[in-house]
């Protein structure tokens, strides 16, 4: 008998904008409307600045999304388990005040990817809130095939190595050999999937277990790979 999914897995599909029922508010959403703006490397290219998560929408619709589980329970004897969702409370005159907080991953598989955390009092608000800051976030990640022991030239994984820090948490990304596969975590393997890297080595160090931090020092690797040029 076929194993029925959770309720979360099932909910990370959905996608919570509507582009038929899309008005822009800023410039760039009524150039995009208009057709002005043809793709989504045009808005790079010129430096601007995407402020309305139905523009990545309309640019990329086959972009998908999963949840990092930062949340845990206590387990069946000790230990944690992990959940999409992490719940906090406040004590306020009228009782306890409950939030809570998910951390999002959206991206297209083929070079495009983004981050976005967001809290709410309900958890489908806070994914919903969540991936429209991921949206937002995403940008361009330069791939190639840094790696001595490949030079096959293709983009299967980064031109070269990089580091990213968020708070405690330090992330080294280094390019791999084609076939390898993704060395690293499962919550670092559900950004590289959609960012569309097939073969990486990670290098981990300082407070790791903070995956919000430690997603975040993988993002800001990612992105320092626009920062440097390259022949």
């Amino acid at each position: 008998m076929k194993r029925p999914k959770k309720r979360y897995e099932r909910r990370k599909k959905e996608n919570y904008t509507n582009i038929e029922e899309w008005i822009p508010k800023t410039k760039l959403g009524k150039e995009v409307i208009e057709g002005k703006i043809t793709s989504i490397e045009q808005i790079f290219e010129e430096g601007r600045k995407i402020m309305e998560p139905e523009i990545v929408d309309f640019m990329l619709p086959d972009i998908e999304h999963e949840l990092i589980l930062i949340g845990g329970s206590p387990g069946k004897g000790g230990g944690k388990r992990r959940t999409p969702a992490r719940r906090t409370a406040r004590m306020h005159k009228s009782g306890r005040r409950f939030n809570t907080t998910c951390l999002v991953v959206a991206g297209n598989k083929d070079g495009y990817v983004g981050i976005g955390i967001d809290r709410a009092p309900e958890f489908q608000n806070a994914i919903r809130k969540a991936l429209k800051k991921a949206k937002i976030n995403i940008m361009p990640v330069k791939r190639g095939c840094g790696s001595w022991e490949c030079g096959c030239g293709e983009n299967h994984s980064i031109p070269f190595e990089v580091r990213g820090k968020e708070g405690s948490s330090i992330a080294v990304l280094k390019p791999a050999p084609k076939g390898l596969g993704l060395c690293v975590s499962d919550s670092v393997k559900k950004l590289m999937i959609l960012a569309g890297i097939k073969d990486m080595w990670i290098k981990s160090s300082g407070k790791t277990r903070t995956r919000t931090n430690y997603i975040k020092a993988v993002f800001n690797a990612l992105k320092k790979l626009n920062t440097i040029k390259t022949d």
